[in-house]
């Protein structure tokens, strides 16, 4: 049953890209836009607040964030981000050979807040498994998971053991060594995940998130990451 569903939902959502694709921009960014953010990745994790759960590495150097891990990961940006806004970033899925190079889970949290210190989301220590988020009302994308079986949008309420789907597919999956451009656009109720020029998700929240922490999320893998920016757009000058 589980694979009908997955079955049937993986056509409707290709209907529904297809009949975007006529009307809708290959890309996210607003053309008239300022930049909110940004990290070159060429000083190091300042601007970010890592939580492992059975350790591996994290650095920032050489315009690379590079996220080699064991188990579960969760990469914070330290600023809390307010919308609307449009986040993007590059993310390479590494497959060469090392212990950590398996493709899968090409995740991020945003709009995030810890219902247990809601003014401050690093006041609540975490230890990078995923259950540990269950605290969390947030957005979750979660691209490539299930050893990159899965793509999916959850909408989290704070709840543990809760995690509401919004969106469950097959497909688009990651594929080893290609770069990921992935843009997110939080306006309103409007919550919108784009890869590499390919609206993934679309959803329109009657109780939206419009601002909190954003966040690289994975498990048992290794990804490059780039080209970190953060948009809010502005109307045109006459």
């Amino acid at each position: 049953m589980t694979t009908t569903r997955r079955a049937f939902g993986a056509l409707a959502a290709g209907a529904a890209l297809a009949a975007l694709a006529s009307a809708a921009p290959a890309s996210a960014a607003p053309r008239h836009r300022r930049l909110l953010a940004h990290d070159d990745f060429r000083h190091g994790l300042g601007q970010w607040s890592v939580e492992l759960e059975q350790g591996g590495t994290v650095t920032a150097a050489q315009g690379i964030l590079d996220v080699d891990v064991p188990a579960g990961a969760t990469v914070w940006f330290r600023r809390r981000l307010d919308g609307p806004y449009v986040l993007e970033y590059t993310a390479t899925p590494v497959s060469a050979g090392g212990a950590n190079d398996r493709v899968s889970d090409l995740n991020n949290f945003w709009n995030a807040t810890d219902v247990r210190s809601p003014d401050d989301l690093f006041a609540t220590p975490r230890g990078g498994a995923l259950a540990e988020y269950d605290y969390l009302t947030t957005y979750y994308a979660g691209y490539g998971a299930n050893y990159n079986t899965t793509t999916r949008l959850r909408r989290y309420v704070g709840e543990p053991g809760v995690r509401p789907l919004i969106c469950d597919y097959t497909e688009p999956l990651l594929v080893a060594n290609r770069p990921d451009r992935v843009q997110i656009v939080s306006d309103g109720p409007t919550v919108r995940w784009w890869n590499n020029g390919r609206l993934v998700f679309d959803y329109t929240d009657p109780e939206p998130y419009t601002s909190g922490h954003f966040a690289f999320r994975t498990t048992w893998s290794h990804f490059r990451i780039s080209d970190f920016n953060v948009w809010r757009s502005t109307r045109k000058r006459r």
